[in-house]
C-alpha cells in the first residue's frame, strides 16, 4: 500500500512522515514544494518528490507513478490572516493545488484521503466551536478551506472514495517555520525574542485560541486514516482548554526569560487584523469518540520544549512576501514596514 503525504517538509506533514514509518510502512511518500518547509526535516526513510502542486501536468504525472491509496493532504499555504491581500495566491496554492492533487489521485487507486482543513471555516460564530455549525468563514483562506471540504463531499459520492476531514487547533512545537512573520503566534513570539526584539500583539490581546502541541495532534490525525469509524466525519483536534493571547504572552515570556521579564521586551499592541476572529476554539467530544483524543502536554510544557528546540535552531529573519496582490491603509504595519 502506498501513503502519500503532502506538505511532508512542513510542520505537521513531517512529524506524520516519521510517525507512519515508525509504525512499520514501507511505502510512504512525501510532496513538497518547500515554500514553508526545509529538506533538513524530511525523514531519510521518505520517498520524497520535490512538487509544487500548482502544476497540474506534473502532479498528473507524479500520481499515475505511485498510485496512493491514502492521502493525507498537509500541503497549504495557510497565513489566514495575510490571505485577504494575496487572494488569487491563496486559492492557488490552496484550493487549485488541492483539486490537481485529487482529481487524479481518483484516477489511480484512490481508497481515502484524510482532508487537514482548518478551524478558520467556523468564522466568527459563538465559540467554542462544534461540528454541527454550518461553516461561515470570514476570510479568503477559511473560504477555501471550505470549498475543499465540499469539493471532497461531493467528488466521494460520485466516485466512491472514503475520505475524513481534520479541523485542528492552533498547532505549534519543533519543526515550526520560525522564518514565517504572518502566521503562527507562538513562533513568531519566540523568534522576536531570540532576535532580542519585542513582539507584538494584534488588538487588546483579549481574544481567545486554543493551542495543541504537535504531539497531540498528529498521531490522530494518523488515526483517521485507518479508522472506518471516522470516514465521512469532520472532526475538530485540539484541547478545550483556551487561552487569551495576553495570558500565552505572559507563559511565552517567563518561560523564556526564567527570571524577571526586561522591560524592553514587554509586547507592543497594534489595531486588529483586518476580518480577524476573536475567540475561536472548538468542542473535541467527537474526537474524543472517534479517535481517543486526549491532551497529554499542557500549554506551558509544549512552550517550554519548544523555547528548547528553537534556542537549538537558533534566531531565523523573517521571510517576507516581494509584494502584495492588493493593499491598503488595513495592511498591518508590522507587514508594510517588515517590523517583525
Amino acid at each position: 500500500m502506498s501513503i502519500l503525504v503532502t506538505g511532508s517538509a512542513g510542520f505537521i506533514g513531517s512529524h506524520l512522515v516519521t510517525a507512519l514509518l515508525n509504525l512499520g510502512y514501507k511505502k510512504v511518500y512525501g510532496i513538497d514544494d518547500l515554500s514553508g518547509g526545509f529538506k533538513k526535516n524530511i525523514d531519510s526513510r521518505c520517498q520524497f518528490i520535490e512538487l509544487d502542486l500548482r502544476n497540474k501536468n506534473a502532479t498528473e504525472q507524479t500520481l499515475k507513478r505511485i498510485r496512493a491509496s491514502i492521502i493525507f493532504h498537509l500541503a497549504a499555504d495557510a497565513a489566514e490572516g495575510r490571505s485577504q491581500f494575496v487572494p488569487i495566491s491563496c486559492s492557488q496554492r490552496n484550493y487549485q493545488a488541492y483539486i490537481n492533487l485529487l482529481v487524479p489521485a481518483i484516477k489511480n487507486g484512490l481508497k481515502k484521503i484524510v482532508l487537514t482543513s482548518s478551524m478558520s471555516v467556523y468564522g466568527a460564530q459563538q465559540a467554542p466551536f462544534s461540528e454541527k455549525q454550518i461553516p461561515q468563514p470570514e476570510d479568503i483562506y477559511g473560504i477555501n478551506k471550505y470549498a475543499m471540504e465540499k469539493s471532497t463531499e461531493v467528488l466521494a459520492n460520485v466516485f466512491n472514495f472514503k475520505y475524513t476531514i481534520i479541523r485542528p487547533h492552533n498547532v505549534y512545537g519543533p519543526y515550526q517555520n520560525l522564518s514565517d512573520p504572518y502566521r503562527n503566534v507562538i513562533a513568531i513570539f519566540i523568534n522576536s525574542l531570540m532576535r532580542g526584539k519585542k513582539y507584538f500583539i494584534y488588538g487588546d490581546g483579549n481574544q481567545k485560541r486554543a493551542f495543541t502541541y504537535i504531539d497531540d495532534c498528529v498521531p490522530y490525525i494518523l488515526k483517521a486514516g485507518f479508522e472506518d469509524k471516522t470516514s465521512s466525519q469532520i472532526i475538530n483536534i485540539g484541547p478545550e482548554k483556551y487561552y487569551s493571547i495576553n495570558k500565552l504572552s505572559e507563559i511565552i515570556l517567563n518561560e523564556f526569560f526564567n527570571q524577571k521579564i526586561p522591560s524592553s521586551f514587554k509586547p507592543k499592541y497594534l489595531k486588529l487584523r483586518p476580518q480577524e476572529v476573536i475567540n475561536a476554539y472548538c468542542t473535541v467530544d467527537k474526537a474524543r469518540k472517534l479517535l481517543g483524543f486526549k491532551e497529554s502536554t499542557t500549554l506551558k510544557k509544549g512552550i517550554k520544549m519548544t523555547i528548547k528546540w528553537a534556542k537549538k535552531v537558533g534566531p531565523q529573519n523573517p521571510k517576507y512576501l516581494k509584494d502584495f496582490e492588493l493593499k491598503n491603509d488595513m495592511l498591518p504595519l508590522t507587514w508594510k514596514n517588515k517590523l517583525i
